[in-house]
């Protein structure tokens, strides 16, 4: 394997990605689970050791904290959400068709997005409007947890919880799981978060707190650079890390730090999302059919990606870690025309 996937290759590789249309930077880090690899390669206005916006990896951050409390028996996947939060916050949160849901409302269905619960940046809210896409144009605003479940109470459900075989990605159900986990533990996420930091030497990751602080890549979408400090400072659980500090926490969590080893095919309940992503308990699933690439096969990848282009996937087949990003709102699937390179080259 490592004489076909080697440093000049990678080299190669992510050179020819910045050449692609609105990518202006990239990284890549490559690692197999016995150390016989460990390649990293950057270009464009983004080095080897810059920090960029992980985006939606911070879902398998909340989910890693989420499944230690479990396992810690501090938390319980089957429990129901009202156990958690006060009454005033659930009441009306979960309506399907005039029928009150939100008591049914567990920890698991929102750790697997089965909740059914509205996304709160890309369906529409009661002003008809999408926070996405006033995201993307750069007007700019803050969402605390309050906001959210406030907003999300007056926009539409997609299916009661738990109904068989449905699923549906949805920011909100991080969110609210987020703030389960300031009620366990009686501390901010943000300091949860910073733990966990510190505890895996992640000593250039950090969770975006400070406005005035973008010591980052800037997010791209298209040619614009997209400048949302209130939205970022205000989630409690935005993240900006490297791929180095990114491939530490994947090793973690694969290596059983947060939920047990032996255990970890429990967590693969996959249901379908969008294509061709599924997801089960607080991981993401990228799963190509054959018949898509019936020549050259594209081997399942777990872990989570990002919709600025980052990725942060463990690939059991090849026993190779992965992580980096593209940085681009409006192509992110160049990152996996990227990853789908390196994984043809290591079979």
């Amino acid at each position: 394997m490592s004489d076909r996937l080697d440093a000049s290759f990678l080299d190669r590789l992510v050179g020819d990605t910045v050449k692609r249309r609105f990518i202006y930077g990239a990284v890549l880090h490559v690692s197999s689970d016995d150390g016989s690899i460990d390649l990293i390669s950057a270009s464009g206005n983004i080095g080897e050791n810059d920090r960029y916006y992980i985006a939606s990896i911070n879902k398998i951050f909340v989910s890693a904290i989420v499944l230690r409390l479990c396992t810690e028996g501090k938390l319980d996947l089957e429990s129901r959400l009202s156990q958690y939060l006060p009454d005033d916050m659930m009441h009306g949160l979960h309506v399907h068709k005039g029928r009150e849901w939100s008591d049914d409302l567990t920890i698991a269905h929102l750790i697997s997005h089965t909740s059914g619960l509205p996304c709160y940046l890309v369906d529409k809210r009661a002003n008809g409007k999408r926070a996405m896409d006033e995201l993307e144009a750069g007007i700019d605003q803050p969402w605390p947890f309050d906001k959210v479940v406030r907003e999300v109470k007056g926009m539409r459900t997609h299916f009661p919880p738990g109904k068989e075989g449905r699923a549906k990605y949805a920011d909100t159900n991080h969110q609210i799981l987020s703030l389960v986990v300031e009620r366990v533990t009686g501390r901010p996420f943000q300091v949860v978060l910073r733990d966990l930091f510190k505890e895996l030497d992640m000593t250039s990751t950090d969770v975006i707190e400070d406005a005035d602080d973008e010591d980052f890549v800037p997010i791209r979408y298209r040619s614009e650079e997209v400048h949302i400090p209130l939205f970022l400072n205000s989630t409690r659980n935005d993240i900006v890390s490297t791929a180095r500090d990114q491939m530490r926490f994947l090793r973690a969590f694969f290596d059983g730090l947060f939920f047990q080893k032996d255990r970890l095919g429990e967590l693969e309940r996959w249901n379908n999302i969008f294509f061709p992503f599924k997801y089960g308990l607080g991981i993401q699933q990228f799963h190509l059919p054959r018949i898509l690439s019936p020549f050259r096969p594209v081997p399942d990848m777990i872990g989570h990606c990002g919709s600025t282009g980052s990725f942060a996937f463990y690939v059991p087949e090849r026993d190779l870690f992965i992580t980096g990003t593209t940085n681009q709102l409006a192509k992110p699937s160049v990152a996996f025309q990227a990853i789908i390179k390196v994984l043809n080259r290591s079979g």
